[in-house]
């Protein structure tokens, strides 16, 4: 077992969970804000659809943004990943 004190086999695990969480985060938050975006276009007068899409495509940029972490998280992974660098990323996607 090659194993030191910074770079234990399961460091690798943190890194995967934190990408994996940053798409599954950004996904359902990105849905509810536009559903919710949604209702508030449904209740305003018809002169104003324009000005409220912009709720909708931000709503939408935050599913963009968990996909970009977890690609960048996912990228940076190898085989001698350091536990502190796993667990960073891990909190990045969380």
């Amino acid at each position: 077992m090659s194993e030191s004190n910074n770079r234990p086999e399961y460091a690798s695990f943190f890194a995967v969970m934190g990408a994996s969480a940053a798409m599954v985060c950004s996904a359902p938050r990105a849905a509810y804000g536009t559903v919710k975006s949604r209702a508030g276009i449904a209740a305003m007068r018809p002169e104003l659809i324009m000005k409220s899409i912009v709720p909708v495509v931000m709503a939408g940029i935050i599913a963009i943004y968990g996909l970009v972490v977890a690609v960048l998280i996912a990228s940076s992974l190898n085989d001698d990943i350091s536990l502190h660098r796993s667990s960073l990323q891990l909190s990045a996607g969380l």
